[in-house]
């Protein structure tokens, strides 16, 4: 396969990525705006979830950290099957963008959550919990995301316009792509389970510490 069919760069590649990455913020936008349209019952229940969560912080013993990294891991890797499955259908490619854009939101009502109802507690505690994880996971993500959408144009392209050139390479491109996109996404999924808990433990417990008083207490 040519060469120029498949490059990921930034530079060749620059509409494409900036379009995931206007859908992304779009979504982290629509998120932070979503906290703010929950209901009074729906932000007390999602209170005192957040509340137990950042209690376990206190409790170190009962985290598992094996569980943790199977589930995360898990759930990236269902994340990125249903990227790598929707580009090769290429009818798909339009699913693929709205998980990008899902990404977002879910990524922007995580945050937004945290500071409605942590105050400016809730910026460190971000800072510590969400973002380092996300700066490994959302390049993958996009990444794959470009990937998915070469594999559309080749095949539009190549095959359809101009009937020529084999499926299998292209196949084997976005394939590999993903395989590394994985394998990226564990090294997130292990930050999550293993190292995670210990920066909040060690570098913002007291924001921890007051800010689960904070939410029992509402």
């Amino acid at each position: 396969m040519r060469k120029r069919l498949w490059n990921l760069s930034a530079r060749d590649n620059r509409n494409m990525y900036i379009f995931i990455g206007v859908l992304l913020l779009s979504g982290v936008v629509f998120g932070v705006v979503l906290v703010n349209a929950l209901t009074l019952d729906q932000q007390q229940d999602l209170a005192d979830r957040l509340g137990a969560y950042w209690q376990t912080f206190g409790n170190p013993d009962s985290l598992d950290a094996g569980a943790a990294f199977r589930e995360r891991f898990l759930l990236y890797a269902k994340w990125l099957f249903l990227i790598w499955t929707l580009g090769l259908s290429v009818i798909g490619l339009p699913f693929v963008m709205a998980l990008d854009f899902l990404k977002g939101v879910l990524l922007g009502f995580s945050v937004g959550l945290i500071i409605r109802e942590l105050n400016w507690h809730g910026v460190g505690l971000s800072l510590a919990a969400i973002a380092p994880q996300n700066l490994i996971v959302i390049p993958a993500l996009i990444i794959s995301s470009v990937s998915a959408s070469r594999f559309a144009y080749y095949f539009v392209h190549e095959r359809l316009f101009r009937r020529k050139g084999s499926m299998f390479p292209p196949i084997v491109a976005h394939t590999a792509v993903a395989i590394a996109m994985l394998l990226v996404l564990g090294v997130a999924s292990l930050y999550e389970a293993y190292v995670s808990p210990l920066v909040l433990e060690r570098i913002a417990p007291e924001t921890a510490r007051i800010s689960a008083s904070f939410l029992l207490g509402k």
